[in-house]
């Protein structure tokens, strides 16, 4: 099953509050999980933004717009209990979401919600879902540039760009002149060699063809590779394209016997790496994300009377 929206979740978090006195935030995530159906794979998957696992902030908000709405209020802090609204509202689970929707616009009036006539797109994402969202869309973006940038640039500048991108991705090390760039004269169907230890026992040969986006690279230039591979006494082989590689391609790629270890990286992977592995890149905004410091809050005494 697909993770829920947090407008999905309202009902199921506010029924479970029926049947407890009180749960703080974490305690909603087992029983919730186990009324979905969800996986652990599920449970524990995360923003591709790195800005924390899914299922766990579509709880949190489901019980934000919740006690925004009056619905639910929190007693001491990360804590939650249905109030005497909710528990008329639990009864009328198909009104709950439009309920919701008009209690929070009265409190924001200036930040009208989304309805169904102007974005459907977005209307079930969290503020922060539309953050990682965004950062998504940025970044796939930034891959595009990138690989403008390298299909303007001569083969013979990629072909150095992909050995410092392998050295960026810590392979040789600090063997001394790890790396190379073959002469064009005497390349022998190999663009690049990464020593792997000092002595240079382990060696990793690279291909590289800088292509057009549209091209596909078929078995037959695989093999090449892999027989340039076996005259230089090699079993490690990396392949960097920008473009992409054939069906036929990559099966010959995945069945070659475990003698030989070959590698093949198309434009898109090449464009994650870059940008993964910060090779000619800058970090062009900090957006900080804060919460509240648990032991700050926590220190302080609770009030045992709640002012509705």
């Amino acid at each position: 099953m697909t993770i829920p929206k947090h407008d999905d979740i309202r009902f199921p978090a506010l029924k479970l509050l029926t049947e407890k006195d009180s749960l703080q935030l974490n305690e909603f995530e087992a029983p919730l999980a186990k009324h979905f159906q969800l996986s652990e794979d599920e449970i524990s998957q995360e923003y591709e933004s790195g800005n924390g696992k899914i299922f766990y902030d579509r709880i949190s908000w489901a019980l934000s717009y919740m006690n925004m709405a009056g619905l639910v209020y929190k007693p001491k802090r990360g804590t939650y209990k249905i109030s005497d609204v909710g528990l008329e509202k639990v009864k009328a689970p198909n009104n709950l979401n439009n309920y919701i929707a008009i209690q929070v616009e009265k409190r924001e009036p200036k930040q009208k919600l989304k309805t169904n006539s102007i974005d459907t797109h977005n209307i079930n994402l969290t503020p922060k879902e539309e953050l990682s969202e965004s950062f998504v869309k940025i970044r796939n973006s930034v891959y595009e540039e990138i690989l403008d940038v390298i299909l303007s640039k001569p083969p013979k500048e990629f072909e150095k760009l992909v050995v410092m991108l392998l050295q960026s991705m810590g392979y040789g090390g600090e063997v001394k002149s790890e790396a190379v760039v073959t002469k064009y004269s005497n390349d022998k169907g190999i663009d690049g060699i990464i020593k792997e230890d000092v002595l240079g026992l382990g060696r990793i040969h690279i291909q590289a063809k800088r292509y057009a986006r549209e091209n596909s690279i078929g078995r037959e230039e695989i093999q090449k590779f892999v027989g340039a591979l076996a005259v230089a006494q090699s079993n490690k082989g990396v392949f960097i394209t920008t473009s992409s590689y054939s069906k036929e391609a990559l099966k010959y790629a995945k069945n070659l016997n475990g003698s030989t270890i070959l590698v093949l990286i198309d434009g898109k992977k090449l464009a994650k790496y870059i940008y993964e592995y910060d090779l000619g890149m800058q970090v062009e905004q900090v957006i900080k994300i804060k919460k509240l410091d648990s032991n700050f809050w926590d220190s302080m005494n609770d009030d045992v009377q709640v002012n509705s």
